[in-house]
């Protein structure tokens, strides 16, 4: 599906810096969108973190040596939006993997405030060779 069903501006860009993110492992258009004080979650044990967008994303993007996201329905209103995705791409050890999520986002003027992103964790775990 194409991101032409995402109408909401802020929603579009954080779409295109993630896919710029991706490409050119560079997460400066995509931590420019945050608020300075906006509170990330993800499942990773850490818990939420408050200001630390760039840490954040650099972490998200070191998981990968390739990665690709595919966004496949958006619910939005004119602060928060619902995204529905499929990654896939090879880890940092050149194993391929697949994974599906949903992010929420939750806007304030031209600011992300908060992302809350769920996956499938079992993702990120190497299975040694004939042990599956």
């Amino acid at each position: 599906m194409e991101d032409n069903h995402i109408r909401h501006d802020l929603t579009r860009q954080f779409v295109a810096a993630l896919r710029k993110s991706e490409q050119d492992n560079d997460v400066d258009d995509l931590t420019a969108l945050f608020a300075d004080d906006a509170e990330l979650f993800r499942l990773d044990g850490e818990g939420p973190r408050r200001g630390e967008a760039r840490t954040f994303w650099e972490q998200y993007r070191a998981q990968f040596g390739e990665v690709r996201t595919q966004f496949t329905n958006v619910v939005e209103s004119d602060d928060e939006a619902a995204l529905e995705w499929q990654s896939t791409g090879t880890r940092p050890n050149g194993h391929d993997f697949r994974y599906e999520g949903s992010t929420f986002v939750t806007f304030d003027g031209d600011k992300i405030t908060s992302l809350r992103t769920y996956y499938d964790t079992a993702a990120f775990v190497d299975v040694p060779a004939g042990s599956a």
